[in-house]
């Protein structure tokens, strides 16, 4: 006599079991990768005294190169050279730079296609620098030729970022001990010059700011900025609306950011934009001298703060906050670097998110060991699909270290990274929101900014990576912001076909 499952088992146990066969599929994942990361090329990148550190693709042959600005020493432009290594090549190129520098930010301003080097200077005037790039012609400084050498001021993090929407990229410089500047770039080709607009926009904060990050919070269609303030002051939330700024940070989590204030000991060094719960709005986290926070944004006005439930309200002294998901388990992870000051070395974190909830410290002792401050940034150098790490010292045992991130190579290649460029594949499209769903499906995997200037001391040109488990099939959607907000929808992408480049995506700004 034969007898099927119901009949051995019985109703009740056979619908247990249904529950957990899904249960089970539904929740089966890999165990986490161990955390690896080796440092690249050390006697090359062995020297402290590191200030700022920017990434972009100078010389246009696909892979990533590296700027760094020291305190004291000249500066570096290493040029990657795939597998045979990085080359210091500043000197051939124009940019020997022997003063201190604290601002580098790369932007194609001139919309010619490749990136141009915005330096800021401490010390005696003029304290900025332009170098456009003239391709096979080296570098050039036209600072003063198109109206960005600034006589005085200390400047902190730079931003290339098209607030008015027509389609070329603007520069707004956080300054450290005066009023934040906006210059608009009145030409998109040629020898674009720019005009100083802090006045006339609103933007002019006048308290301590070192760190900024662009993006359209409210989705109204232009962009916004988020400034950090040091020294106890507030931090500001500037909305715009038709090229005009208004703070709306004061009696919201995110004028303290987590770290109180007036309290001139306390401040925000780096704010950062993150959609760390996919649901489609950017969330803000804060790198602070004090708690660190994450506020989570609800789309409706309010910021609820989340970074103590979920175990990131550190309270020490941090220089820079990078998210990025270098184990492609398919959510975000976050390096913090402590600074270094009064004699005392504060620790980093590796943040790695488990179980989607709680982020667990997963640092390894290769990259506890170090002393790093100041500029940190997610890189994938090599080009194998995986985040690799970008860190400098200021310190003079410090370092302006590579580090390789060492996950699986079957499990390296489970990503993409899109590239946001306008309508003639030149400039990057800077404030632009990429997202990611599984293709055929409305299901969010991710949402990731296009960011040219958020980082304290670190800078990059680079495209948005997203860990994809599974490298299954996605749906990019790329939505630009400027004078509204106009989407492009990419379908079933395969990212086993973009392994080692980026996807590229031209986009117009609609007038």
């Amino acid at each position: 006599m034969s007898m099927n499952l119901k009949t051995v088992i019985g109703p009740a146990a056979l619908l247990l079991v249904i529950f957990l066969t899904f249960w089970l599929r539904g929740n089966t994942a890999r165990a986490p990768e161990p955390v690896a990361f080796a440092s690249v090329q050390p006697e090359v990148f062995g020297l402290g005294g590191t200030l700022t550190d920017a990434w972009a693709d100078f010389d246009g042959d696909g892979d990533p190169d590296r700027f760094v600005g020291f305190n004291g020493e000249p500066s570096r432009l290493y040029k990657n050279n795939g597998v045979a290594g990085f080359e210091d090549v500043a000197g051939a190129v124009g940019l020997t730079v022997t003063r201190a520098v604290r601002t580098s930010a790369w932007g194609d301003f001139d919309s010619d296609g490749d990136a141009d080097l915005l330096l800021g200077y401490a010390g005696d005037a003029p304290v900025t620098a332009l170098y456009r790039n003239d391709g096979g012609d080296g570098f050039v400084n036209v600072a003063g030729e198109v109206g960005l050498e600034l006589a005085e001021g200390t400047t902190r993090q730079a931003s290339w970022i098209d607030y008015d929407g027509d389609g070329d990229l603007d520069l707004f410089v956080a300054m450290r001990d005066r009023a934040n500047q906006l210059f608009r770039n009145d030409g998109s080709t040629g020898l674009s010059t720019f005009s100083d607009v802090t006045a006339a926009s609103g933007i002019g904060d006048t308290r301590r700011t070192v760190g900024a990050v662009w993006a359209d919070f409210d989705q109204d269609g232009d962009l916004d900025v988020i400034v950090s303030n040091m020294d106890g002051d507030a931090n500001g939330l500037f909305m715009q609306d038709a090229g005009f700024f208004i703070d709306v940070a004061a009696g919201t989590p995110v004028a303290g950011g987590g770290r109180g204030l007036g309290d001139e000991a306390l401040g925000t060094v780096r704010p950062c934009a993150v959609d760390f719960d996919s649901d489609g709005w950017l969330d803000l986290f804060f790198a602070n001298y004090g708690p660190n926070e994450l506020l989570r944004y609800d789309g409706a006005g309010v910021w609820e703060p989340r970074g103590e439930a979920l175990g990131l309200a550190v309270d020490a002294r941090f220089d820079s906050c990078i998210w990025g998901d270098f184990d492609h388990d398919g959510t975000e992870d976050l390096f913090v670097n402590g600074t270094v000051t009064g004699g005392v070395q504060y620790p980093d974190h590796l943040f790695r998110r488990e179980n989607s909830e709680l982020f667990i410290d997963v640092l390894p002792s290769s990259v506890a060991d170090l002393a790093l401050d100041h500029g940190a940034t997610w890189v994938d150098y090599d080009l194998d699909g995986d985040l690799d790490m970008s860190v400098t010292g200021a310190s003079d045992d410090g370092a302006h270290a590579l580090l390789q991130n060492l996950l699986r190579p079957e499990f390296a290649g489970h990503s993409l990274q899109v590239r946001v460029l306008d309508q003639d594949g030149a400039a990057t499209r800077t404030g632009a929101e990429v997202r990611v769903y599984a293709a055929g499906t409305d299901e969010l995997l991710g949402l990731r900014l296009v960011d040219t200037g958020s980082g304290y001391d670190s800078q990059s040109d680079l495209p948005v990576h997203f860990g994809l488990p599974g490298a299954q099939p996605v749906d990019v959607v790329v939505t630009v912001i400027g004078a509204g907000r106009h989407s492009t929808t990419i379908y079933r992408v395969d990212p086993a076909e973009w392994r080692g480049r980026s996807l590229l995506v031209r986009t117009s700004v609609v007038h």
